[in-house]
């Protein structure tokens, strides 16, 4: 028999959505960090006093990446040079196996003889890490038989990149890119949000923007997308380590006539409706109540769900990117709901 490991978990909201998606939908959200609760529900009320929280997908590509090695650079060169018009030849490899998974393109970096591929996939309802390493070792057996001077290195050589930091997952894509903007108006952010919007755009350059150059963040610049990630991916049955390449976002703030404009940039949104950990009763039971179960949302239910975590992202981003314009009220929230994890959650916080 299996132990599982209890982590608190509440359903928030609703969100008000429109664009990619239309309605409001509460969110499920499993965490020990329990001020989340009461920051993603007043981030969710102002979506509802505010007109709706426009969501869209930007783009969604799975991705592995792999690495040959050629007896010198020019056979290196050789090979890429003349794979480069080959694509449907490799989907059709890929096709022989899987019916879901489908080729979009593939990258690729020399280092000296050394060629590393990353190919990217399209994985359906699925997150897709299972699904792109099969259709990587099905394109290295393809690459070895038409370029036989190659030889196998690694099905995975840290270009693809899965679950730790870097740059190129930002600018090529891994998972859905998702976009959250909102513009807030100028009561709103007094009578919810307890500030203005000057200020939250002025704390989002000087802490965000400015704090994670001086960090040295590599293409982030946000205030804590790790803990809504985590919490949304924990109840919905998601590989949870893919928080890390999740959290590299970007939230962006200006204050303009109307009120503030706000959005969380998230490229890397890592997320599936099928696959393990999804067949737990609670996970199907929230997948379900967020309309992404596969039987009711066959084709769209993935997407649904990364838009909705990224929505999750920008309550509480807002939210706390409130609180910290104001003295002391980030450490007093702390105090009012750590000390009493079965606080109910408001939305009135």
């Amino acid at each position: 028999m299996n132990d599982f490991a209890r982590v608190p978990m509440q359903t928030v909201g609703p969100i008000k959505c429109v664009g990619d998606i239309e309605g409001e939908v509460s969110v499920p959200l499993a965490t020990y960090e329990s001020p989340l609760w009461p920051s993603v529900g007043r981030g969710a009320k102002v979506t509802r006093l505010g007109g709706g929280l426009t969501l869209r997908v930007i783009d969604e590509r799975m991705t592995r990446s792999v690495v040959f090695e050629a007896p010198t650079v020019s056979e290196a060169l050789e090979v890429i040079r003349h794979s480069e018009n080959r694509l449907p030849e490799m989907q059709a490899q890929i096709a022989k196996r899987s019916r879901h998974t489908k080729l979009l393109g593939l990258n690729h970096q020399l280092v000296g003889r050394l060629i590393y591929l990353r190919f990217e996939c399209l994985t359906g309802a699925a997150s897709g890490h299972n699904m792109v390493t099969q259709a990587a070792d099905d394109l290295m057996a393809w690459f070895k038989a038409q370029y036989p001077c190659l030889r196998y290195i690694s099905v995975s050589g840290n270009y693809c990149v899965d679950k730790k930091v870097s740059a190129v997952n930002g600018i090529l894509g891994r998972g859905k890119n998702v976009i959250a903007e909102m513009i807030i108006s100028h009561d709103i952010c007094e009578k919810v949000l307890k500030t203005s919007a000057v200020a939250i755009a002025e704390l989002n350059t000087k802490k965000n923007l400015l704090g994670s150059i001086i960090a040295g963040s590599l293409r982030s610049a946000n205030a804590h997308y790790a803990n809504m990630l985590l919490a949304f991916y924990l109840a919905t049955g998601q590989d949870a380590a893919n928080i890390v390449e999740g959290s590299q976002g970007i939230t962006y703030a200006e204050a303009t006539a109307e009120g503030l404009y706000f959005s969380v940039n998230l490229p890397n949104i890592i997320v599936g409706t099928v696959g393990n950990g999804k067949g737990l009763d609670f996970v199907q039971d929230n997948l379900k109540a967020l309309g992404c179960d596969l039987a009711s949302n066959p084709e769209g239910g993935a997407r649904r769900l990364a838009m909705l975590a990224a929505a999750t992202c920008f309550c509480s981003e807002l939210s706390l990117m409130a609180a910290q314009t104001n003295p002391g009220e980030l450490m007093q929230t702390h105090h009012t709901f750590e000390r009493n994890v079965k606080t109910p959650v408001s939305d009135e916080a």
